[in-house]
Formats: C-alpha cells, structure tokens, sequence
C-alpha cells in the first residue's frame, strides 16, 4: 500500500512538472526541460540529446559559451567540452589559456598579466552512474542565465570548462537498457528488473575498462583524447561527479586519508576550503552526508589525484544511487525514496559550491599553483634529480615510453656524451655503476611536472595508513619492466632524436629471413604475419648463424613455403611498422644450436581463438582479454556466451580462454568433459585467476591448492571498531612482486630483465607435480606495496603461471592477470606467449 501511495505522488509530481516546464523556457536559451520535451528528471536523457543541447546552448550564447569536441569514442560517440566564461573573457580566451599556460612555465615567454581560475567539471566518468550526466545540462544552464546573479559572478571572475559525459558508450549502454525495461511510473521494488542491471553493466567503456582508474597509464582511447586537451587548459580545479550505492548518502571533500606526501598543505587546505561550501549548502537544505572517509587521495590514476599530482585541487563527489537506483527506488531504511530529481538536485549544488568556493579562494588559489610549478622546476622535491632509462633492446618499449612521457606532456631526452655514472636502481634500491649513452633516456627532475614524474616513477610510495581504495604500488619501473635507475646529479641532456626506423640487414636471395623474440613488437610482428598467411616457423633454443646470435623463440621465415614475389618487401614493412630487428641469411645451417630444418624448428599455426564472455564472467577480465587482442596485437577473437559454451564446436577452436569469472552456474560436468577431450585431443585451454579453481583437486592435473602451515585462530575478544583494520590482514589492494621464471619455457620468452606482477590476490597453488612451473614466488620476492599480515605467508613458495600438457594439447593455469588494467608491458609480452607457442 505505502509503495502505491508512492508511485501515485510520484506520477503526479510528473504531471505539475509538465504544467511548469513551459515557464522556464527563457529568451536567452532553452531550459533541458523545454529542449528535450519532457519535465526534469523524469526520464535518463539519451547521449545524443545532451550533445544536441550542448549544441543548441552555444548556438544561442555565441560570445560566451564555444563546444569543443575532443574526440570519439570507439563507438563513434562524440566527446566534448563546454567552455564557459564571460564576454569580456570570452573575447581573449586564448589568450587568457596562453597566458595562463606561461605562467606556469608550460609555454615559453613568462607572462606578467594576472592569471584566473579555471575549473573542469566532470561528469559520468562511470557511464550507470548516470544522474551526472543529466545534471551537466541544468549546471550549463544555471551558469547561462543572466539573472542570475552567482552565476555571472562565477563566470566573470573565471572560465568553467564542463564535460558532459566523460564515458558515452557505458551511460548508452546502461540508458539505452534502462529505458527500455523501466515501468512508467517507476517501479520502487528494488528487486524489480529496472533495478537489476544486465551484464556487463554500464559503468565501464566500450573495452570494459574502468576509466577512472585510466588516468594516468592511458591506455583507452577517451583518456588520451581528454588528456590532450586537459594540458592545453591545466585547470586549478578538476571536479569529478560520481554515484555509489543507493542506500548511501552524498559523500564531498574534505578527502580521506592516506594521503600521498606528494600532495602540498595548500592543496589539503584548498580542498576542506571547498568542503566547507559544499557541507554549508548541505546543511541549510536539511540533506545528508559524509566526508574525510573512504575516498582518499593515494593512488595517481583516478580523476581526482592525477590532477592534483598536476597541481590542481582534484575533488570527487559521490552521490547515492548508481545503476541499482533507476529513476525512482525504495529505501525501507532511510524511510525515503530516493529518486533521479534528488541525485540531480545534490550533485547540481555541490557543482555551485565548488565553483563559488574556487572564485571566494582565486587569490590563494591561482598564487599556490603558480608556485608549486615554479617550485617544481626550480627546486624539485626529493633526493633524486634525474631518472635514466637504460635501453635494452626493446624498439618498442621504449616507443611505449616515449608515447606515454609525451602524453603526460613530461619533457625527455639523451645524454649529451657517454659516461659512467653512480646511481641506485630504483626497481631493487640497490647501488650500481652503469654505463649510459645516446640510446638511453634521461627524465630531469627540472621541471614544471616534477612532481608527477616523481609519483610516477617511484617504486615503494610511503603509505601513511593501509586503509586505501586501490593499488598501493604502481611504478612505472615496475608496469613496463623498465631497466629505471636514478641519479642525485642534474645530468645534462639533449634532445631525444625523431623515431627513425631499425634499418634492415637483408642480403640478396636469402634462405630465409629471422625476426628476434624481444618485445611487444614481435608479438604484433607474428599477429600480422600469420593473419597474411605466411609460414612462420621459430626456435626453442638459440641459435647462431653466419656469426649472428638469435635468441630462444627467434621467429624464422624461410622462402620456402612462403610467396616468392615481394616477401622482403612484405617483411620489410612489418619490421619497419612494429619496430622489429629483421635480419637474412643465405644458408640453413647453425653454427650453434639446431638448423633449420630440424624437427625441433616448429611451425606456428594460425589459431582459432576463442573467449568465454557473459553473466559470471568478470567484464574487466573479459574486457582486458578483448582490448589486448583488438587494439594491441590486432588478431582476431570469437567471444562466447559462458551459457554457450557446452554448444560450440570445439573442433573449429585452437585456443580457449576462460577469463576471471564464477564458474559454478553455466559450468556442468558435460561442459568440463568435452573440454577435457578437446585438450586430449591437442587444444590449448588457458584459465585465468578464478577459473582456474574450476580444475582444483583433479587427480590427472595435479592442480592443487596449498594447505596452510599453520593457522591461527581468531581472537575472540577483537574489538568491535577494529573489524575493518584486521579484514585488510588478509588482503592486499595491489602490490608489486618480482617473479621467478623458467626462462627454458616458451611461455617466459622475449624480455629482458625482471618481470614483476601485480599481485591482488593469493590463489595460494601448489607447484604441479607433472608439469611445467613457469613462473612462481618464492620467499623474497615481495617488492612494493600493502600486504597484510595473515595474506603475506600465502605469497611465497606458490605458483603463478603452470602449463599442463594434456594428450596432444595443454592447459595453462594464471593464478596472476598479466593484462591487468593493460598496464604491464611484459605481462603482454607473457601473454602473447601462451596464445602462439
């Protein structure tokens, strides 16, 4: 009956909705709600009529208002900004960007002209989070309106640069279901279907990737395009608009801790300024909140700390709600119901106050950035003053590097002579004397984005308290597997040459033609090669041939079995394209190791590869398996519903994948039977991180779990408000740790130096008995990052990365996700390993 009751006021709030909405529509633009034909909040506004509105906005405010589209998504959606700003502003604004870039020592001639405070507001970043979104075209509007005083105050006095919906593929793919599913009126029950969200979710972009954990590897195509533009403006403030649970309340800065001691006082101070605002507003409004807990300002990725790292006050905002709460929900124990009009009413508010507290605090706050540039340039933080990469070989990693420096927009370059140098290797902190010249590269610490190479590159960041919302260790020695050492000296420098490509050493009618095993690049070499058709044959072992030294894995085409016409041309403008050593010899035979026409030079297939997707499956994991093979290493991959899987042709498939997920609903002892045959029958399974539980304890595969030495009991007398502090004992938010590998195995080809993982979880495996233990833990190989207590024993002696042989096939068990986040450049490398060899 109260459920009734409720969606009858609800209906009719709808309806004198409808009767107002034509008294808002203004001479100077139209109100969202006369725009889009229906009353505030009554629906989830579909992507493309917010950038409709947007449009309609700065047709209407030419001399105030200019659109900016920065990019498409990989679904072709737009992405944009909206910069605001007066008239009188307006009319100079680039030059108002210029002069503000200058002072700050990002463009060259300093300016003396006064500088003004900018602010970026985003909104939607998590695409089911959607009330942001919809809120963005009441902000726009609010701060068009003439008569309204704060407003022109606010733009006056600064610009407000505003990006509608950071992620329109998730906010479409979560808005085009919800409006497909929900009741009219809404349906309050929560376990109704418009508020169960179907897989893979909303929150996540078209690859299922997470991309406010994006912000500083940037890896997805919408956080490149949105930095580009973020360093064009480098605003004070970043705001980032998010939702969490619907039975929460409004979170708002004051952050919580950890705090990175990277962070300066004055960005602290800035940011309980603003909190301030936000919490007065709140309280005369009667609504509820929190603050100082849980969202902490640590880990560089996220859409508050990677701006702050660049000097910003970078703030999140949290609003109740998410894809659970639809339109209108039920909360039985707020004795409420919360519905879209309050979530956008709350985020609306805190957006003002943010802006009117960056206006109230443009003194201080235009004064503390300009310094904290000039401070970084001119007095770096810190004992170590410039971080050298040693190159090891790898064209394409360091391409990798290069392209990632440049988007951070951190300078770089090469020793201007050859020399010997004392540093300490920042991967295992020990003392070194290296030898560095013009193919390494040199970071200064000299710079106006010191602060954010020093985040960036360090390897054990100080972690003021373990409670913390994500990975406690992330340096980039670490994820690319770099050979990263620093320096106490300012190092001189000259300026890193133009990309040229490896020249070739091709002879004239060669036997065959050999590819070196090393790096990403050969990876995408191999991709390409095998989707032409040609014949690529490799080598276990190494292998010297006319005085040239070839590595384990080496990959060879010979023109036998090949296309005679244009095959160097072909392979010549794959090695130029994927940064690849091609080399040519005139005889078959191998002055060490085998020749090449031994058995033992295996020919690699072309597979058919295929990977389970759908209800159960983690879309993260899936996702991660999906970017790595489209965009990466470009090879073509056939996803499969888990409900499915029993029904497909296993004949047709060379490869399986079973990405992290929970197995136990659509997994039946049919389905692990004609899998088990198929292995037998020479096809190569690999499971990942939970899957692997899925072959646990069976006595032909020896996968087996590891029992615990010993094990403590719990305290029966633990306090009460301690319970969170001892969970964290047996958990570890992200922690780097270097892996020991069997560099015999195929699987362990193709890089050089350490390889570290990032450990989020023990599945605590026994070595196999009768198989191939590739990669394991041993007692000392924890490297950086939290690790509780109880968890820290179940991380040694275990393994990680097992193969299996099978009759004629295989199965590769990841107890680790090397594609994590596509952050780890050698976990790529890995993975390419297991798909081919």
């Amino acid at each position: 009956m109260e459920t009734n009751l409720k969606a009858l006021m609800y209906k009719f709030s709808i309806l004198f909705l409808c009767w107002l909405t034509p008294l808002f529509t203004s001479a100077q633009g139209p109100t969202p709600e006369s725009f889009l034909g229906y009353p505030k909040a009554s629906r989830f506004t579909y992507h493309h009529r917010i950038i409709a509105y947007y449009q309609e906005m700065a047709r209407q405010h030419p001399t105030q208002m200019q659109l900016v589209e920065y990019g498409r998504t990989p679904e072709d959606r737009p992405l944009v900004v909206a910069i605001l700003t007066s008239e009188k502003n307006f009319g100079s604004l680039e030059a108002i960007r210029k002069n503000h870039l200058s002072r700050i020592g990002l463009l060259p001639s300093p300016s003396k002209d006064p500088d003004i405070p900018i602010a970026w507001l985003s909104y939607n970043v998590h695409g089911n989070e959607a009330s942001s979104a919809n809120t963005s075209m009441q902000v726009l509007y609010r701060l068009l309106d003439p008569t309204n005083a704060d407003s022109k105050r606010i733009l006056d006095q600064s610009i407000v640069l505003i990006d509608p919906c950071s992620n329109p593929d998730g906010y479409a793919r979560y808005t085009n279901w919800y409006n497909g599913v929900h009741s009219s009126p809404p349906d309050l029950t929560s376990f109704s279907r418009e508020h169960r969200e179907p897989w893979p979710g909303g929150r996540f972009n078209h690859y299922l990737f997470d991309l406010n954990r994006d912000w500083a590897w940037q890896t997805q195509h919408e956080t490149k395009a949105r930095i580009a533009l973020y360093n064009r403006w480098m605003p004070h403030i970043h705001a980032d608009f998010h939702e969490m649970g619907s039975n929460r309340s409004y979170y708002f800065p004051p952050a919580a801790r950890p705090f990175h001691e990277a962070i300066r006082p004055w960005q602290k101070e800035f940011n309980e300024w603003i909190g301030t605002y936000c919490r007065k507003a709140f309280d005369q409004q009667g609504w509820s909140y929190f603050t100082r807990n849980e969202y902490d300002l640590f880990f560089p990725s996220y859409g508050d700390t990677w701006p702050t790292f660049n000097g910003a006050i970078g703030l999140t905002f949290e609003q109740a709600g998410d894809a659970k709460a639809g339109l209108a929900l039920a909360r039985p124990s707020h004795r409420d119901t919360l519905t879209l009009a309050d979530r956008m009413e709350h985020h609306l508010t805190s957006s003002f106050a943010t802006l009117e507290a960056m206006v109230d605090g443009k003194e201080t706050l235009t004064k503390s950035f300009e310094e904290y540039y000039r401070l970084a340039a001119q007095k770096p933080e810190g004992l170590i003053k410039t971080y050298l990469i040693k190159y090891t070989g790898d064209k394409a990693q360091q391409e990798y590097v290069v392209q990632l420096l440049q988007r951070q927009d951190i300078q770089y370059g090469r020793p201007k002579k050859t020399q010997t140098l004392k540093v300490t290797n920042i991967n295992d902190h020990q003392e070194a004397t290296i030898l560095i010249d013009s193919t390494d590269m040199l970071v200064s610490a000299y710079q106006p984005k010191s602060n954010l190479i020093r985040v960036l590159f360090e390897s054990q960041p100080a972690l003021e308290d373990s409670l913390t919302y994500d990975l406690t260790s992330w340096g980039l020695g670490y994820q690319l597997g770099l050979s990263l050492f620093a320096s106490q000296e300012k190092i001189e420098q000259q300026p890193w040459p133009e990309a040229t490509p490896i020249p070739l050493e091709l002879g004239r009618n060669p036997y065959a033609y050999l590819v070196d095993w090393k790096g990403l690049g050969s990876v995408k070499f191999l991709s390409e090669a095998l989707q032409k058709g040609l014949l690529i044959h490799t080598t276990n072992t190494a292998l010297t041939i006319e005085g040239r030294d070839y590595n384990e894995g080496a990959l060879i085409i010979t023109r036998n079995g090949n296309p005679k016409k244009n095959l160097a041309e072909t392979l010549s403008a794959m090695a130029v394209k994927h940064g690849v050593k091609l080399h040519s010899t005139t005889t078959g035979f191998a002055t060490k190791g085998i020749d090449l026409g031994h058995d033992d030079i295996l020919a690699i297939k072309t597979p058919k590869i295929v990977v389970i997707a759908g209800e159960g499956i983690s879309p993260t994991s899936y996702g991660e398996i999906w970017h790595y093979f489209e965009t990466q290493i470009q090879y073509p991959l056939t996803t499969v519903p888990l409900s499915s899987l029993e029904k497909v042709p296993f004949t047709e498939i060379d490869v399986l994948i079973l990405p992290n997920g929970d197995y136990t609903q659509d997994f039946s002892p049919s389905t692990y039977s004609k899998i088990q045959d198929w292995v037998i029958q020479g096809g190569k399974l690999i499971a990942m991180e939970s899957a692997t539980g899925i072959f646990l304890n069976n006595s032909e595969l020896g996968h087996t779990k590891k029992e615990p030495e010993s094990v403590i009991p719990p305290n029966p007398l633990q306090p009460y408000n301690k319970k969170t502090r001892t969970a964290i004992s047996q958990t570890t938010p992200g922690s780097f740790f270097k892996v020991d590998f069997d560099h015999s195995h195929p699987m362990a080809f193709g890089w050089e130096g350490p390889y570290y993982a990032l450990i989020r979880q023990a599945y605590q495996r026994n070595f196999l008995k009768d198989g191939w233990n590739v990669g394991y833990l041993n007692e000392d190989n924890y490297r950086a990052g939290f690790v509780g207590a109880d968890l820290a024993p179940q991380l040694t002696n275990t393994l990680l990365y097992g193969v299996k042989e099978v009759g004629r096939g295989s199965i590769i068990f990841m107890m680790d996700d090397p594609l994590f986040r596509g952050m780890l450049y050698k976990g790529q490398i890995l993975y390419g390993n297991a798909v081919f060899r």
